[in-house]
């Protein structure tokens, strides 16, 4: 099975939160970087920097998540992220390196 990821990233004012799953993280985050796909959500409102991230053994388990994270509001979104990473910071830097067993 493949192993999965939800992520959360935003824009450099912290306006507007997208969350989405992925099996490869880094590939994911750089599409969101190098706006891939232009017409996309996260295109359109410049949503590139990676604030929080969980890993999951399977996929499936990444999309429950995910579908879980997508119904709560902003303020426990924000919650989620302020608890592990309390400046927003990028972590992309981070995760280059995570597919790499």
């Amino acid at each position: 099975m493949k192993p999965g990821f939800i992520y959360i990233v935003t824009n450099k004012n912290n306006s507007t939160l997208y969350i989405g799953v992925t099996s490869n993280l880094p590939k994911r985050i750089a599409e969101h970087k190098e706006k891939r796909y232009q017409n996309s959500f996260s295109a359109r409102y410049n949503l590139d920097k990676l604030v929080y991230f969980e890993k999951f053994e399977i996929i499936s388990d990444a999309i429950a998540r995910e579908k879980q994270l997508k119904g709560g509001n902003r303020t426990n979104k924000e919650k989620l992220i302020n608890s592990l990473n309390p400046e927003w910071n990028d972590l992309y830097e981070e995760i280059k390196d995570i597919m790499i067993v």
